[in-house]
């Protein structure tokens, strides 16, 4: 079987646990409540021990919330911690950016949709089956950051034990984070034009998945992008967001990285753009032609995590070169020997999704970065812009 997997036959000294949502009053109210600006408890646990599965489904307690996806955020704790290991929006953490609800199934994770599939919305239930271990203690909330109140329908299945992990036992870690829009240089450029090609050989102006210290190993991460742009020969289609390359930079190692990939779509183990579908190991979790241009794509390394002693960083072009401007956010899963570096998580109104024109609501916008132009994204501009002109006069 595989290694992060049991065997299911063998016997075990462990002893089996679940805490829930079920009415303590023996009728039929299984959820709680939990109120504007407050957060709640789903568990807190003190033994030894490991959570299997957590069970979970959010919905307005009042009104209609279509973005309760992005404005619930999910925290864990292990052992005491001050900082959380797991710090984000509840929807990225199962693979459903953008606040949007589908049904789709991986290794790790799987979610069902009772409402309208690639909508926003919560009626969705929403499983992780991560092994999560502990040593003492293990706390999991929900902070609610709605205008009203929420409710929370919700199973975390545990496991204890009579003795503690030994010390290569690693934590569960996952962190959320956005740049909306990243700096690109050439949105008009089309990909693979290859006769006006500007290289890149440097993670600097890259959209930034993950960065953490420690030792440990990454076991995947999920990329929500919302594509804003379109075609400059016809402005009623969306030009494909990829071809950035995946960087994995290990132990604070220089150029080149140990982990270099070959584009977006071959970083979540597609090829010729993501496609919709949804494996145990990668997929779309949220499919771009369903939902006019919101995309989740997702990869685990369940069988080949990426190790690292010291350091991790994980990067991705945004367009070859990183020439296109989108909206990019992202979850990174991880374990790592504790303590972790702390991470935090960006206001409400930074997360909220772009809706329809993809307008950037008040106070949306996340990054002000610019990249500066070299002579050859000059040229190749120029070039292009010569190029385009010279197709539409023969068109």
């Amino acid at each position: 079987m595989s290694n992060f997997q049991i065997d299911i036959t063998r016997v075990s000294d462990a002893t089996t646990k679940r805490i829930s949502s079920w009415d303590k009053t023996g009728f039929n109210r299984d959820w709680i409540v939990i109120k504007p600006g407050e957060s709640g408890v789903l568990a807190e646990i003190k033994e030894f021990g490991k959570i299997t599965h957590i069970w979970m489904a959010a919905g307005p307690a009042e009104v209609p919330e279509p973005y309760l996806l992005r404005k619930g955020v999910l925290k864990m704790y292990w052992d005491d911690e001050e900082s959380p290991s797991v710090l984000t929006p509840i929807g990225d953490f199962f693979c459903l950016g953008h606040a949007i609800r589908n049904s789709f199934q991986s290794v790790f994770i799987t979610t069902s949709s009772a409402g309208v599939k690639n909508t926003f919305g919560n009626t969705v239930s929403l499983n992780s089956y991560f092994p999560m271990p502990f040593n003492k203690s293990a706390r999991i909330e929900i902070l609610n950051e709605n205008d009203f109140n929420i409710c929370i329908w919700y199973y975390v299945d545990y496991e204890v034990y009579d003795k503690s992990h030994d010390d290569k036992v690693a934590y569960f870690h996952a962190n959320f984070r956005r740049e909306n829009p990243t700096p690109g240089w050439g949105h008009e450029l089309s990909i693979d034009n290859w006769d006006i090609e500007v290289p890149n050989l440097s993670e600097e102006n890259n959209y930034k998945i993950l960065e953490a210290e420690g030792r440990g190993h990454l076991i995947g991460y999920n990329l929500s992008v919302t594509n804003l742009q379109t075609s400059e020969l016809n402005h009623h289609q969306r030009t494909w967001w990829g071809e950035g390359d995946d960087m994995i930079f290990i132990d604070g190692e220089s150029w080149p990285p140990s982990i270099h990939g070959t584009g977006s779509e071959d970083a979540f183990n597609h090829a010729w753009g993501m496609q919709d579908n949804a494996y145990l190991y990668n997929g779309s979790s949220i499919y771009e032609h369903n939902t006019k241009g919101y995309q989740t794509s997702y990869v685990f390394y369940a069988t080949n995590p990426v190790h690292f002693k010291k350091s991790i960083r994980l990067s991705m072009e945004h367009g070859h070169a990183n020439h296109l401007s989108n909206d990019f956010s992202s979850v990174a899963y991880w374990y790592q020997i504790e303590p972790h570096v702390k991470f935090d998580i960006i206001p409400v109104e930074q997360r909220l999704p772009l809706v329809q024109t993809f307008a950037m609501p008040e106070h949306s916008k996340v990054g002000n970065r610019t990249i500066e132009l070299t002579e050859q994204m000059i040229e190749v501009k120029q070039q292009w812009k010569e190029k385009y002109e010279s197709k539409k006069n023969k068109d």
